[in-house]
Formats: C-alpha cells, structure tokens, sequence
C-alpha cells in the first residue's frame, strides 16, 4: 500500500486527547478525505440527554455523565465506520476505553500545554476548565491522561501548524499502522 493508494478502514477512526488537541477540526478534515462520516461524541450527547455538556454536569455529575457518555460511544461503534470525535475524559473511562480498543482504530492527538491553551482560553463551554486556573487544569489533566492516551494504537503530534497539514500527518500514521497489517494478509 503506496502512499497514492485508497485507504479502506474496516472499523471507525476513534479521536482520543485533551480538549484543544484538534479532535473536532482534524476529525473533519479526515472523514471528508477518508470518504467517511464524521461524528462528535460530544454533540450526540448532547442531543441524547437534550441539554448542554455543561448543564449536564451541572445536573447530574461527572459520573452520570461519563456513564451516558458510554452508552451513546457504545452505540455509535455498533453503526458503519466513521470518524469518531471523543470528548476528552472519555477514554479515561476503563469501560469505555475498552470498548474503543476492541472495535476501533484509536489515534491520540497529542498537544504540548502552550498549543492546548492557547486553543481552549477564550471558550468557556468547557466545564472542567472553569473550576481554577485553566492552564494548571490542563496541566494536571496532561500528567493524569497522557499515560492512559498512550495506549492508544497510533499518535500523532497536534502543533500549532494547520489543520490540514496534521490530518495529512494521521493519514499517513494510519497507512503505516495497517501496512504490516496488509504485509501480513498477503504473505
């Protein structure tokens, strides 16, 4: 498999990183090159539970949260393959990481701290962020996930370059994590 050949993707592409890496951005960019729909975890959500993310948790806790969360995930993995968006805390979820593991292809955005702010410092719809300092938030939310993040099957540096030229950057992580793959198929 060249680099000008089609990529064919028998399972759905699952975004993983903290809020700001690029999942919504990089996630368009790459179904409408793949051919494939894109589909945010976080506005399906939404419109399951019929409030925003924030009254959500307001509402109910993160722990209700994270549990619809799972459940709509779950759902959307049992549909035809698609470019998936993740919120940021829900591959921290065991059930849910799992999940992810046994049916998709996970690609983690990973983003320096100063690159991160710098995307989510004028947005207030994130809850998490509006509990201190939003830089130290994200901070300890790197030391915390990072680690969990890694164990996805590819990553993927998110910089401050365009979005485009990072979507091109996973597909060719992705051509390369199913190339031994296929090498292997054809043997």
């Amino acid at each position: 498999m060249d680099a000008s050949s089609p990529l064919s993707l028998p399972r759905t592409v699952a975004l993983v990183g903290l809020m700001g890496a690029g999942k919504s951005a990089i996630g368009k960019r790459l179904a409408a090159r793949l051919g494939l729909p894109f589909v945010d975890a976080d506005d399906e959500i939404e419109r399951a539970a019929g409030c925003s993310i924030s009254e959500f948790f307001e509402r109910f806790g993160e722990q209700e949260f994270r549990a619809g969360e799972r459940r709509v995930i779950s759902r959307l993995l049992e549909e035809t393959p698609r470019v998936l968006s993740t919120g940021g805390g829900a591959y921290m979820d065991p059930e849910t990481r799992a999940l992810m593991q046994a049916k998709t292809l996970t690609v983690w955005l990973r983003a320096e701290l100063d690159v991160l702010f710098d995307r989510v410092k004028k947005r207030t719809h994130r809850p998490l962020l509006r509990q201190g300092d939003p830089k130290e938030i994200l901070a300890r939310l790197m030391q915390q996930r990072y680690p969990i993040y890694a164990e996805a099957d590819i990553v993927v540096d998110s910089t401050a370059q365009p979005a485009d030229r990072t979507t091109e950057q996973v597909i060719d992580a992705i051509r390369a994590h199913l190339q031994p793959q296929r090498a292997g198929l054809s043997a």
